[in-house]
């Protein structure tokens, strides 16, 4: 038995933004579909450990031999001071495995599966959510994710410039600096959050913070934000009137609404319903369900992060290595 093996580059190189939209778009749609077997995800916390671990299956029933595999399972741990350290929270591997034999076929770098693969999908709720002449973006947070957000939403539309601001200024403006090598588009860094977010009709919120960094007070009518970073039941991102005055969107209402604290705290505050979730991303690229109903409309798209969005990554990833003969095989 052979195994590819592909490491953060190669993932990085297999994996341009747009591209990886596109199969994150098929995905969503598939999971909206039916097509897709995805029971949420296994959190491991033990008492007083530094990080966590993640466990996320998932299967594909249409199109998975296709992608070179219907199986897939990430297990990922968070670690929050990593960033210290000069390394990314997330870490771990993805594990593709055959649809007809369950053979292993390939094991990725997860970091950067879900550096991509996560500001992709923002990017096609962006283009699904945002207004049409929302040209500003403003970004909380100064890691990974704002860095490949910003990299995807550019790509994704045109921009006339980028905010961004962070819980250290002195970050924020290594940020913006090391990003206007990377970017055509202008990036300032802000002095504080609410700065950035002044007239912006993107937001991404992008950080490990358990208490809000974004405050409807601060957003424009007609504001568009993607809120990422709280993936924990405990932990937000948006305040509670946010949340009450937003449409709400998200990848997957089971997740949202068993792991999103952005949508568990305001629920247990009593300022929003089950009936708050307006629709998945999936069921807006089907045509089952509608996005933004007015111009003035605040849109949040709660990002949780599915399994089914890696095994569309890793699929696509593998198919193109085979391809392209990169990565390193290894007798398994």
């Amino acid at each position: 038995m052979r195994l590819l093996v592909l490491g953060a580059g190669d993932v990085r190189r297999l994996l341009p933004y747009t591209e990886c939209a596109g199969a994150m778009r098929d995905a969503l749609a598939a999971l909206a579909r039916g097509e897709v077997h995805q029971p949420l995800r296994t959190v491991i916390r033990p008492p007083g450990a530094a990080g966590l671990m993640a466990l996320m299956p998932a299967c594909r029933a249409a199109g998975g031999e296709e992608a070179g595999a219907a199986f897939g399972l990430k297990a990922i741990c968070i670690f929050p001071g990593n960033p210290a350290a000069g390394l990314d929270t997330h870490q771990g591997a993805v594990l593709l495995s055959s649809a007809e034999t369950g053979e292993p076929l390939a094991l990725l770098n997860a970091s950067a599966v879900t550096e991509i693969r996560t500001a992709a999908v923002s990017a096609v709720a962006t283009e699904l959510l945002a207004r049409p002449d929302a040209a500003e973006l403003a970004i909380i947070g100064t890691g990974v994710q704002a860095r490949s957000h910003l990299l995807a939403i550019a790509e994704a539309r045109p921009l006339r410039r980028v905010r961004v601001a962070g819980r250290d200024p002195a970050k924020a403006r290594r940020f913006a600096e090391d990003m206007r090598g990377r970017t055509t588009v202008p990036v300032t860094a802000c002095a504080s959050a609410a700065e950035a977010a002044e007239g912006a009709g993107i937001v991404v919120t992008a950080t490990s913070s358990a208490e809000p960094v974004l405050r409807k007070e601060w957003l424009a009518p007609g504001t568009h934000v993607n809120a990422v970073g709280a993936c924990l039941p405990h932990a937000r991102e948006l305040d509670t009137e946010t949340m009450a005055a937003a449409a709400l969107f998200t990848d997957s209402r089971e997740s949202a609404a068993s792991e999103a604290g952005d949508y568990v705290l305001a629920h247990a505050e009593g300022a929003i319903g089950p009936g708050h979730i307006r629709a998945e991303i999936g069921e807006l690229l089907t045509g089952a369900a509608l996005g933004r109903s007015a111009g003035a409309e605040i849109t949040v798209f709660e990002s949780l992060g599915l399994a089914v969005e890696d095994l569309a990554a890793a699929g696509l990833a593998y198919r193109k290595a085979t391809e392209q003969n990169a990565g390193t095989w290894v007798d398994f």
